[in-house]
């Protein structure tokens, strides 16, 4: 038992040291000596903007004007919002923009990859530029996005997602771990490719974007990695940016659940990202993988800490994880304090884990296709869409 115990510690001490900062550290040290520049030249060329929503009367005008005010020339832009079974104003909104060259496509109630599908049937642009009805946009997105499709290798650029702060613990909760997610994804784009995008911005080839189950959790991913494994780049443009405010801590977490499972689900779809037909396959298992598995490299390292057969181990260890999960229970009714910055980061991982060990329920049941308006705290539009 004593040797069972000690083997489980330290192969669940490594898991979890790897995953949190090991594989950072390398891919961080890896991105700077071995970093493939993009050749970026701009050439404008004929863009379709696609905006899938659902009753996003609040939010649409304010989207639709930041889509207008794109420095681009204008001849160029398509702009399409398919309206998914809206039953509010969207669809009135929408038509009141027709005359600055605004297209309405209703399409019944489908979910989003259903709304996406039918915009890039009906797409005429060379590029076609996929961006959520929550999020604004800055000017210079779409020159800077199109600029990266001068690289032969580029087949997805994706835009750089900003989340408002305001100084909110609870709210740095919520973009704590966005941060750390955009930070790995520079990283790896610097090297080769991401594995998907940003659905509030990103930009892919025309020919590269084929139709997607309409059960389709990501379709971010889903879209990117099918151009990822016709041998093209998936890559980040930090030039390209759009803004959001934080989400209620709750809906923020069930979108972790949801993106969460959208990962196992991405595996059942692209079954080569496990094979060596993944270029990217370390990073792969090391960031994709490996974070799926963390929740349970975490409860096994507790469960061997406590049958470890040596006490001035198991009593720190032991301790020192109490410690950090009650940090996290806590956090909520900690006041703004040192410790206040323990707990808010703690909170954060700890939610990370919940989600994920909830991803496997929604994977294993029938999924949820619909996409369902998402509370924005502190922003003037009450409601935002969420592709969750």
């Amino acid at each position: 038992m004593d040797l069972l115990a000690s083997i489980s510690f330290a192969v669940s001490c490594a898991g979890v040291f790897y995953t949190v900062a090991g594989y950072p550290l390398l891919l961080g040290w890896l991105a700077k000596r071995l970093a493939r520049p993009v050749h970026k030249a701009y050439a404008p060329r004929s863009v379709s903007v696609i905006i899938a929503v659902h009753n996003g009367q609040p939010w649409l005008a304010d989207k639709l004007h930041s889509v207008l005010e794109l420095e681009y020339p204008r001849e160029l832009m398509e702009i399409l919002v398919v309206s998914d079974g809206s039953t509010d104003g969207t669809d009135a909104v929408a038509g009141g923009f027709a005359a600055q060259g605004v297209r309405l496509i209703r399409v019944p109630r489908g979910g989003k990859p259903a709304a996406l599908n039918a915009g890039i049937a009906q797409a005429r642009g060379e590029i076609l530029l996929l961006t959520d009805a929550r999020q604004t946009l800055a000017p210079e997105s779409l020159r800077n996005l199109v600029s990266c499709f001068a690289d032969p290798a580029v087949g997805v650029a994706s835009g750089d997602l900003l989340i408002r702060q305001r100084g909110n613990y609870e709210e740095q909760s919520v973009g704590l771990y966005w941060r750390y997610e955009r930070w790995i994804r520079k990283q790896l784009s610097s090297l080769d490719s991401m594995f998907g995008a940003s659905g509030a911005l990103y930009a892919i080839r025309a020919g590269l974007a084929r139709s997607m189950p309409p059960d389709t959790l990501l379709d971010d991913m889903y879209l990117p990695l099918g151009a990822f494994f016709e041998g093209y780049r998936l890559i980040v443009e930090e030039n390209a940016r759009a803004f959001d405010y934080p989400t209620d801590v709750n809906i923020e977490f069930r979108r972790k659940v949801r993106t969460l499972a959208g990962n196992y689900q991405i595996l059942w779809r692209f079954p080569a990202l496990l094979t060596f037909r993944n270029r990217m396959l370390w990073h792969f298992l090391s960031y994709k993988l490996a974070r799926l598995l963390l929740p349970w490299m975490m409860l096994l390292l507790f469960v061997s800490s406590l049958w470890l057969p040596w006490p001035w181990l198991a009593v720190p260890v032991v301790g020192g994880q109490l410690v950090f999960y009650a940090l996290a229970a806590l956090d909520p009714w900690i006041r703004p304090s040192a410790l206040k910055r323990l707990s808010t980061p703690a909170r954060a991982v700890v939610s990370m884990l919940a989600a994920a060990v909830c991803a496997v329920t929604i994977f294993v049941l029938p999924p949820e296709r619909f996409w369902k308006p998402t509370q924005v705290r502190g922003a003037k539009r009450s409601q935002a869409n969420s592709p969750l």
